[in-house]
């Protein structure tokens, strides 16, 4: 069985493999501080729970944005899963053609991501990404990976306001009935919501635009993330939610390089 890791500034989620097959995942919170035994110890838990045998695992992949966990995280595979974890990142294979300027700079998330759509869907894409930021990467039919743009995630943008406005609560991240709110919470919800719904309908129209004129066709727009649900139903660009974009594409990344 293949063990993937996708640890994002937030969260780490996992996905257990049996072929092509997602068996299981969970998410967990990014701890910088955890040492590889700590990690050790609830990743095998988590196993435990779900009734598998962590023994079972035989092959590893990881994508991070975080480097300072990767010592903890990679010494950890290494000691309990006995495998060398295969790592995204410079000279690994992923069928994409990177157009930024440098490389290097294009976060692992989103090369995993922009590498399971091209492999999925076949035809120019533009994804967005709901995490810690919201990211949006335009992907040729061709597998070219044009760029994008980055925005500040939902919640950062909720606990910036709490964290800023003196008499502006913690708010839960929830759709209000309305627009026009009548209290403090569902105005910030309001906010939040339509606001960031109108945010990734301009970018994704412009984007769109810009691709056209790189003589792509109109590109389906695939949106993931913890919150891309909350988002996409005010949307009026996103085609489609795809929840394991990123955990496939470890996946797929895997094969190519196995």
């Amino acid at each position: 069985m293949l063990l993937v890791f996708d640890v994002g500034n937030t969260n780490i989620v996992l996905g257990v493999y049996q072929d092509k097959k997602l068996v299981i995942d969970w998410r967990i919170a990014t701890t910088t501080q955890r040492t590889a035994d700590e990690y050790g110890i609830v990743v095998i838990n988590l196993f435990e729970k779900a009734g598998l045998d962590y023994k079972d695992i035989d092959a590893v992949v990881v994508s991070s944005v975080v480097p300072n966990i990767m010592y903890s995280l990679e010494h950890m595979i290494r000691k309990y899963f006995k495998v060398e974890p295969l790592v995204v990142g410079p000279g690994i294979k992923t069928g994409i053609n990177i157009k930024y300027d440098n490389p290097k700079e294009v976060g692992a998330d989103r090369i995993v991501n922009a590498v399971a759509a091209h492999d999925i869907y076949k035809r120019p894409l533009i994804i967005v990404d709901f995490g810690t930021a919201t990211t949006f990467c335009a992907v040729g039919k061709n597998g070219d990976y044009y760029g994008g743009a980055i925005t500040p995630g939902i919640k950062i943008a909720s606990d910036a306001l709490f964290e800023r406005a003196a008499k502006l609560p913690r708010i839960e991240l929830i759709k209000p009935p309305t627009v026009i709110c009548k209290n403090t919470v569902q105005s910030m919800q309001s906010g939040i919501i339509y606001g960031y719904a109108g945010l990734v309908d301009n970018i994704v129209t412009k984007m769109k635009e810009e691709m056209r004129e790189l003589k792509e066709e109109t590109p389906y727009v695939v949106a993931t993330g913890g919150l891309a649900k909350l988002i996409a139903t005010e949307s009026k660009t996103i085609d489609e939610i795809n929840p394991y974009l990123t955990l496939e594409g470890l996946r797929i990344i895997y094969e190519k390089n196995r």
